[in-house]
C-alpha cells in the first residue's frame, strides 16, 4: 500500500464525517464523533478488502471508492442503531460546507492529480581501459568511470596460454598453474585484499594430458595487481606449472588375418 493511498483513505473518512451532518441532520453526536466514525469505516473497509485479496490490482480510484463506502456505512449504522434525540445544529453548517469543499478538493487532487515521478538519477558511463603489454598476446584491462577515472572493476589479465610437451618419451598430466607478478627488484607484487591469487586449473578431462609432441591451449582470465600498472614497476610474469610425468610407451600389435580361406 502506498502512502498516497493511505492518505486518501484518511481524507475520505474525514469527508464522510463532515458530510454526515449535512446529509443526515438528525441523530448524530456532533462533528468529532462523525469524523471518528468516518475514519473507522473508511480505513476499516479498505483494509479488509486488501487483507482478503479482493481486487489485488485495484488502483487508487477504486480503493478511494471503497474507502468512501466504508465511511458511509459506519455513519449510517450509527444513525440507525444509536441515534440521538437532539436536533441538528444549524450553527456550524457553513463551516461544515467549507471544510467539506476543501476535503473534496484534496481528495480529487490525490486521486486524479499527476503522480509524482521519481527524480532522474544520473547514470555514469563505464568504459574499458586497456594497457599495452608485451608480448601483445597478453592484455590487461580494467573498467573505469568516464570523467572521474574511478575504478569500477579492478584490472584483469587475459591471454591464451599455449603449452607443448617437447619430451620424446614422457607423458605429462597437468595439475595446476600459478602466476606471479615480479617487480624490478625480483620480488612478487601482491594483489590487493579480497582479490584471488591467480591460478590455473586444468579441470576438463583430456585437456590436462600432453603426450610427446602434443600441444594444448588454455585461456587465462586472472586478477592483475593495481601496483603492477605503475610505469616501470612490473619486470616479468612468472608461470609455475605443477604436473605429473609418466613414461610414454607406443607398441605395435600384429594380427594374422585370413579372408575367405580355411
Amino acid at each position: 500500500m502506498s502512502f498516497s493511498m493511505f492518505v486518501t483513505w484518511v481524507l475520505l473518512g474525514v469527508l464522510g464525517g463532515v458530510l454526515a451532518g449535512l446529509v443526515m441532520k438528525r441523530g448524530g453526536h456532533g462533528l468529532k464523533p462523525d469524523i471518528y466514525l468516518g475514519l473507522v469505516g473508511s480505513i476499516g473497509l479498505s483494509w479488509i478488502f486488501r487483507a482478503i485479496g479482493m481486487f489485488p490490482n485495484a488502483g487508487i480510484v477504486a480503493m478511494a471508492f471503497v474507502a468512501f463506502i466504508g465511511a458511509t456505512i459506519a455513519i449510517v449504522a450509527q444513525r440507525t442503531l444509536r441515534p440521538t434525540e437532539r436536533p441538528g445544529q444549524a450553527k456550524g453548517t457553513v463551516w461544515r460546507w467549507g471544510l467539506g469543499a476543501a476535503l473534496v478538493a484534496a481528495v480529487v487532487w490525490m486521486v486524479l492529480g499527476p503522480s509524482v515521478q521519481p527524480a532522474a538519477t544520473a547514470t555514469s558511463v563505464v568504459e574499458d581501459k586497456t594497457y599495452e603489454v608485451t608480448p601483445a598476446a597478453m592484455k590487461v584491462t580494467e573498467r573505469v568511470e568516464q570523467g572521474s577515472g574511478r575504478v569500477v572493476s579492478p584490472a584483469k589479465l587475459t591471454a591464451n596460454l599455449y603449452l607443448k610437451n617437447s619430451s620424446a618419451d614422457q607423458t605429462v598430466r597437468l595439475v595446476e598453474g600459478k602466476i606471479q607478478y615480479i617487480d624490478v627488484a625480483g620480488q612478487p607484487i601482491k594483489l590487493e585484499d579480497m582479490r584471488t591469487e591467480p591460478t590455473i586449473k586444468f579441470a576438463s578431462y583430456g585437456s590436462e594430458r600432453l603426450d610427446p609432441g602434443q600441444e594444448a591451449s588454455q585461456p587465462l582470465d586472472v586478477d592483475f595487481p593495481a601496483e603492477a600498472l605503475k610505469a616501470k614497476k612490473l619486470k616479468e610474469i612468472r608461470l609455475e606449472l605443477a604436473y605429473i610425468p609418466s613414461p610414454y610407451h607406443q607398441e605395435t600389435v600384429k594380427l594374422s588375418v585370413t579372408i575367405g580361406g580355411k
